[in-house]
């Protein structure tokens, strides 16, 4: 997203102070250029921290270099740009009570954000796993100490077949632009056996697209439960979008793309190995 070009000014302006986990501007702004600047560093990921020692935008992580290249480039990634709504308590409530964790159980939560859902399911006793494209937030679920392994990148491109162990449960709040494709790849991580829990964009269940029909088919096939959230479920985090939990048990004996059923289709021949 563009920094506006009087908040760029002020960002860049000499008296500014960019170090460690903070930004501050020790000088008076109008009302509007300061609502403009603090919305973009509330975007980045800072809060403002008012008291008379600190009287600055306070970051869960290390920004000076982040915000250094931002400002070099006039832009940054906004949080919803990367489509990243955190999961509201309410929401994350819910989805608790449809995994059932238990003691000992493997938890993958794709797409992290900053641990909504990976810091309730450790404090059901599971061994938590998280991936988070984004460096910042990456470094925030490092910091909490939640996980056994955050790994930074994009989920899609992780192979669910270069693990050894599938995960007994898989809590994930996807981008909505894109649900369809990361639940259907995060499939492949999940233990025949297993429970995969997602929020998802309501227009899955009549959008009529040919990918959206086979989705709904194989979730009917496999006894899938589509459960309706309030309509304001996601208005906590700012996006308007109505949602839904997809709960989804995988039946060893099912058609459910999981990791077992990955090692169980045949290896295809290469007909031309013998030429």
């Amino acid at each position: 997203m563009q920094i506006p070009a009087d908040v760029l000014t002020v960002l860049t302006d000499y008296r500014t102070i960019i170090s460690g986990d903070r930004v501050a501007v020790p000088f008076e702004l109008d009302r509007a250029l300061y609502g403009r600047m603090n919305q973009m560093l509330k975007d980045i990921g800072g809060r403002w921290d008012g008291r008379k020692a600190v009287r600055a935008h306070v970051f869960p992580f290390p920004v000076e270099q982040f915000m250094r290249d931002c400002l070099a480039a006039g832009e940054w990634p906004s949080k919803f740009e990367q489509g990243w709504y955190p999961t509201p308590p309410a929401v994350v409530f819910d989805m608790l009570e449809h995994a059932s964790i238990r003691v000992g159980h493997t938890v993958l939560e794709p797409s992290a954000g900053v641990g909504s859902l990976a810091k309730r399911a450790a404090e059901e006793m599971g061994i938590v796993d998280c991936v988070e494209i984004d460096p910042r937030r990456a470094h925030v679920l490092r910091e909490l100490g939640i996980a056994r392994q955050v790994v930074q990148g994009d989920f899609l491109d992780l192979d669910p077949l270069a693990i050894d162990e599938p995960y007994d449960r898989i809590l994930m709040n996807p981008p909505f632009g894109n649900a369809t494709a990361h639940v259907m790849h995060a499939l492949g991580f999940l233990k025949d056996g297993g429970t995969l829990v997602a929020v998802m964009p309501e227009s899955i269940t009549w959008h009529l697209d040919r990918p959206a029909q086979e989705f709904r088919k194989l979730i009917a096939d496999n006894e899938g439960e589509i459960v309706p959230l309030p309509d304001d479920a996601f208005k906590p985090s700012g996006a308007d979008v109505r949602t839904v939990l997809l709960c989804l048990d995988a039946d060893p004996d099912g058609t459910l793309p999981t990791h077992g059923w990955h090692q169980r289709q045949p290896f295809q021949l290469d007909l031309f190995a013998m030429a």
